[in-house]
Formats: C-alpha cells, sequence, structure tokens
C-alpha cells in the first residue's frame, strides 16, 4: 500500500494597492500566518506586488519590472530560510530590455532559488492587455524540484488548458499550483458573474481529477480601477482553493474579503486514485496527433 505523504499547503488570497513595499509586506504577513498554521508550501496570487496593471496600455509601466534574482526574490527568500518554507511568488520579470515574462519563482525552504515558471498563454481580452507586456514563456511545463515534492506550477490563462495540466502531471508534478488574477465586472448581470466564476473552480478541479493530483488556486480580491477610464474595472473575485485528486474541496476562501487558507494534502493519494481511475493507462496517445494541429478543417 501506497504511504501517507501529507504535507499541509497554504496560501494568501489578498488585495493590492500602487504601493509596492505594502502589498509585499501584506504577502509576508500572509507567509508568516501560513507557516505559523503548520504550512510548510505557501503560494502567492499571480503579480502579487502591485495592481494588476494589464487593464491599461502604458509604457511607463515596465518600470515595475524586475530582475530574476533580484529584490523581491532576495526578500521572501529570506523569509522562506527564516520559517522553513517553500514559497511560489509571482513576479513581473524584466528579462532583457523589451523582453518582460509574466514570471512564477520557487523559493526553496533555505531560500535558494529552487526554479522560475514563465507564463505560457498570454491572453489579450478586454481588461486583461498581456500581450502587450509579456512574452510568452520558453521554458516549457516542467515541475521544479522542491523539499515538499515536484511542483507543477502555471499562471492564470493556462488554468484553462488541460494540456498545460497534463504536460505537468506526465513530467512527474505531485501538485498543480495556478498563481492567479481574475474577477468580474461590474457591466456583467450577476447570472453572467456566478457563471465565470463557477466555469473557472470547475475547469481547475476537472484538473485534478484528470491527472489525479492535488490543486492550488490563489486568486486576488477586491476592485481595481482601470487607470484609462474606459472601463468599470475589475472586481476580483477571489474564491482561491485547494482540492484534493478527485476534486474534492479542501478549503476555499471568500470572494470578497483577504484570506489565508491552509489544508494538509496527502501527495499518496495521486498514486492510490490513478489505481482506481488509470487514465494514463488508457490514453490512447497513437491517436492524438490532430492535438498538434490549430483546428481541423
Amino acid at each position: 500500500m501506497n504511504k501517507q505523504k501529507i504535507l499541509r499547503t497554504g496560501l494568501v488570497q489578498q488585495s493590492c494597492s500602487a504601493d509596492r513595499a505594502h502589498n509585499l509586506a501584506e504577502s509576508i504577513k500572509g507567509i508568516r500566518a501560513a507557516a505559523a498554521a503548520g504550512a510548510k508550501l505557501v503560494l502567492l496570487q499571480e503579480l502579487h506586488t502591485s495592481l494588476y496593471f494589464c487593464q491599461a496600455e502604458d509604457t511607463r509601466i515596465f518600470d515595475l519590472a524586475e530582475a530574476i534574482p533580484g529584490p523581491s526574490t532576495k526578500e521572501l527568500g529570506m523569509v522562506a530560510k527564516e520559517l522553513g518554507v517553500v514559497i511560489v511568488a509571482s513576479l513581473f520579470e524584466r528579462r532583457a530590455p523589451g523582453i518582460y515574462h509574466n514570471t512564477a519563482v520557487v523559493l526553496e525552504n533555505d531560500g535558494n532559488l529552487a526554479g522560475i515558471y514563465r507564463k505560457m498563454h498570454i491572453p489579450d481580452d478586454p481588461g486583461y492587455s498581456e500581450k502587450f507586456y509579456f512574452t510568452p514563456g520558453d521554458l516549457g511545463f516542467h515541475p521544479i524540484q522542491t523539499s515538499v515534492g515536484k511542483l507543477g506550477v502555471l499562471v492564470c490563462w493556462d488554468q484553462w488548458y488541460p494540456e498545460a495540466a497534463r504536460l505537468m502531471a506526465l513530467a512527474g508534478a505531485e501538485l498543480l499550483l495556478y498563481p492567479t488574477a481574475i474577477g468580474w465586472t461590474e457591466e456583467d448581470d450577476k447570472a453572467e458573474q456566478g457563471r465565470q466564476r463557477d466555469a473557472w473552480i470547475t475547469i481547475q478541479r476537472a484538473h485534478g481529477v484528470a491527472n489525479g493530483l492535488t490543486v492550488m488556486v490563489c486568486n486576488r480580491v477586491g476592485k481595481e480601477d482601470d487607470p484609462s477610464g474606459r472601463s468599470s474595472g475589475i472586481c476580483f473575485w477571489g474564491s482561491s482553493f485547494i482540492c484534493g485528486p478527485q476534486g474534492e474541496i479542501l478549503a476555499q476562501a471568500e470572494s470578497d474579503s483577504p484570506a489565508v487558507l491552509t489544508a494538509d494534502v496527502d501527495l499518496g493519494r495521486s498514486e492510490a486514485v490513478r489505481r482506481i481511475w488509470p487514465y494514463f493507462r488508457d490514453r490512447r496517445i497513437d491517436a492524438y496527433s490532430d492535438l498538434l494541429k490549430r483546428f481541423r478543417d
């Protein structure tokens, strides 16, 4: 029988302002709270050191980007070492002049940088003008080895793509983690808002089911205005959650307030679940070549 491997996980759902120092301090405050509750792995939300600046296109915003390693990885690395926790953070990376990425960093519990993931799927939708700011990732879908396991880190828009989750799982990921920034607009009626949020939760729980993996999702919360004034802004719906390998919700935050969540996950359950639901065994890899096409005409 597969032995239990219990890992207490945590995530920090927060609202953000234009004050980087305040935002980072709130993230660290949340990390400390999760660690005090026993968490050994803590996930932060997408772009947690700033407002979600992609609502408008402004070249001055590129000044917010930083090198990796850089100031944020240094400060968070010190916290990781002090508390003995693995931290997954989301940063605006300045790789070179004119090349910027939406990048997740993984800091080991000794403070060192274990690895990075650059967001692969870049949206360009009303209120989410990310193609203006971010170069698509070029590191592929490779889990990052840490002291708490192999982490399949993906970012926000990646969460809608089963291919990304599956490739992480096939490469040996033991958990899927999604730092996120998503919400609704006030122009959407309540029914549409509910459908959007439910679809977001459902697709990510489905990744857990389809791959027999625990899934951690950390979203931002609160209203952020559109600096261009062309829209009413975005109301980020929070609702961060942790679910098990059968999609079962282990912990979930409210949609309208900051929160620090913790949950115990049994990493050994993936083996047990895959024995009764052997999707990997029954995959018809001989018949999937059309997945490499944009569309089947």
